[in-house]
């Protein structure tokens, strides 16, 4: 007997961006490309949807004027990605990305739930590929913030991409962003 090997096909950002514009999804049809593949999104309960508000008002705060802190907007990363993280960190406004989605972040947040395992190894490759420096996973189950930092290319480089530290949060710690650590604080006047 036979086998016969499925073939697949793997989607480009650009024909997915045409495949948008075309409207060939229903507006209420949560997908995103990730690594050429369309992955269906996981439906938002309210956990979520709080920790993702608290997240947005957090990283406001945090990063003030310039930053554009977005919720459930896309990214273009590389040729085959199109993520819809749940928070992302971007330089500028909004204006700026009215006709393309931002192609960098200096942060990004999920929050995860269900998609714990996912989050942790296909997302955190595709975001340490781009070369976001800072990766979070608000972590339902465990009541934790993860921390991510320092993409690298992992050995042999058909792997992927990894982060180089890890470091986990428990309730109460706290953790200042990659971006806002590196602008320095105005020295006092004498």
């Amino acid at each position: 007997m036979s086998t016969t090997r499925v073939r697949t096909r793997r989607w480009t950002r650009s024909e997915y961006e045409r495949l948008i514009d075309r409207g060939l999804f229903r507006e209420d049809e949560r997908l995103e490309l990730l690594d050429g593949l369309l992955v269906v999104k996981e439906p938002q309960g309210d956990p979520h949807a709080a920790a993702v508000d608290l997240v947005v008002a957090a990283l406001r705060a945090a990063f003030g004027t310039g930053w554009l802190v977005r919720a459930h907007a896309p990214l273009a990363l590389g040729l085959r990605s199109r993520p819809e993280p749940d928070v992302s960190v971007v330089y500028g406004s909004p204006r700026d990305y009215r006709r393309a989605a931002p192609t960098e972040a200096v942060l990004v947040v999920e929050v995860s739930q269900t998609s714990l395992a996912f989050d942790r190894r296909r997302k955190a490759s595709i975001y340490a590929r781009a070369g976001i420096p800072d990766y979070w996973i608000v972590n339902l189950v465990e009541r934790v913030l993860e921390v991510h930092h320092d993409p690298i290319p992992l050995e042999p480089p058909r792997r992927g991409w990894a982060y180089g530290s890890v470091q986990t949060l428990q309730p109460g710690g706290s953790v200042t962003p990659l971006a806002v650590a590196a602008v320095p604080s105005p020295s006092p006047t004498s």
